[in-house]
């Protein structure tokens, strides 16, 4: 598995001020992806335990409110691993910081079985449509995608979007 980039400080990815990390690769290829870059399973770096340390001390700054897992598909069966490891180990050392992650996938479809769900506070889901884009939604880019309170939509059983 591999990553593209760490932003240390990113206030565009979720509330407050954040630390991003950017997985390498998807297969979805959305017509304008903003993040082109990201889609070749063979680009970026090698992500390890040491990238995961790395992630973690950055977000152990007082003014870092949560961590942002985007790509790329962070949740792509050839990253899904990965990203799990690091979303479980960031809600351990940080129970009252939230993690955000972006995906292709959809919740229903795809990821309502899958283990990472537990760490997850907010799941933007769906792939981007160009022809569905809206300059003026929070945190996606096109209205087909939704904004989840993961552990709500757990405890309900059914979907509840972020207010």
């Amino acid at each position: 598995m591999r990553y593209n980039k760490i932003r240390k400080m990113d206030i565009s990815n979720g509330e407050g001020i954040r630390v991003s990390i950017f997985m390498q690769g998807c297969t979805f290829n959305c017509k304008n992806c903003f993040n082109p870059e990201t889609h070749d399973f063979k680009g970026g770096k090698e992500f390890t335990d040491e990238t995961i340390e790395e992630v973690l001390k950055l977000c152990e700054l007082e003014h870092i409110q949560g961590l942002s897992i985007l790509g790329g598909e962070p949740m792509h069966p050839s990253n899904i691993e990965g990203t799990t490891k690091l979303a479980k180990k960031f809600k351990e050392k940080f129970p009252n910081k939230t993690l955000w992650v972006w995906s292709g996938f959809t919740f229903e479809e795809y990821l309502k079985d899958k283990e990472v769900l537990k760490y997850i506070d907010v799941l933007i889901d769906g792939q981007y449509v160009d022809e569905l884009r809206n300059p003026m939604l929070k945190w996606r880019g096109s209205s087909n995608q939704r904004v989840i309170d993961v552990q709500k939509s757990l405890k309900d059983n059914k979907i509840i979007e972020l207010e």
